[in-house]
């Protein structure tokens, strides 16, 4: 239900159950889906693409222009999926030229004061708790966790299963299924907790924790390492992961 007091453009697409609370404001060419509740003063702009049973709570701005000179005023979207909640005074950029998009995946939580750049692609599951402060055309994989009061440079990697310390400094990529701390941000073991919490087994685990031997504890460089890799550890889907990562990653990857 939509209060008399909330501001509303006549072209928004907004379905039937959605509920609006005094104060917000809504602009044209936004779509929100069933089921979702927006708290009150919160402002969505052009080009927000809002999923079902979204929760956005007071403060949120969701579709801003991004903060980039370059910025020509090409048509973008950001993007939020199915059942993401989104906590007081977040603010979600949408996207430039070079993606067209921002993009917060489903079943997310993005806690209070947040802040997500253009062009930034956000996966599932994942968590930017408080503070977390994420620069232009950030990738985050599937479950992700982000510690409170982050700061994740432009165009940076961070994997699926990765768990990131409060307080990091993000410079380098993250590669998948790692724990990474400390100043500057180096490599603190697997996410073994997490990882078992999400039903990998001993023997996922196990191969895990063996690939990332030779990443960041036998004193080779990234190259040796990812032959060392391939020529000892057999095939799977958690080995072409890691590898395909380190291989592509364009910021180099965290320290060892």
């Amino acid at each position: 239900m939509s209060q008399p007091l909330s501001v509303i453009h006549p072209n928004a697409k907004i379905a039937a159950n959605v509920s609006i609370d005094p104060f917000s404001v809504i602009h044209e060419d936004v779509e929100i889906g069933e089921g979702t509740w927006i708290g009150s003063n919160v402002t969505i702009f052009p080009g927000a693409r809002i999923g079902k049973n979204v929760r956005i709570f007071p403060g949120a701005v969701i579709s801003a222009i991004p903060q980039d000179l370059k910025f020509g005023g090409e048509i973008t979207t950001a993007e939020i999926g199915d059942n993401t909640t989104i906590r007081e005074c977040a603010t979600i950029n949408r996207g430039t030229s070079d993606k067209q998009k921002t993009v917060i995946g489903k079943n997310c939580l993005i806690m209070a004061y947040v802040h997500v750049a253009h062009d930034c692609i956000i996966g599932d599951n994942c968590i930017l708790a408080n503070a977390v402060q994420m620069a232009g055309h950030v990738t985050v994989g599937d479950f992700a966790i982000i510690g409170g009061s982050s700061a994740i440079h432009q165009f940076a990697s961070i994997g699926r299963h990765v768990m990131i310390s409060g307080g990091s400094l993000v410079r380098k990529d993250v590669p998948p299924f790692t724990k990474a701390g400390r100043e500057p941000l180096s490599y603190a073991g697997i996410n073994s907790v997490g990882l078992r919490r999400r039903e990998f087994n001993d023997a996922q685990v196990a191969e895990i924790q063996d690939i990332y031997r030779y990443v960041y504890l036998k004193g080779l460089n990234n190259q040796e390492a990812l032959n060392q890799i391939e020529s000892n550890i057999p095939q799977s889907a958690y080995r072409d992961e890691i590898v395909d990562f380190i291989r592509n990653s364009e910021r180099g990857i965290m320290k060892g």
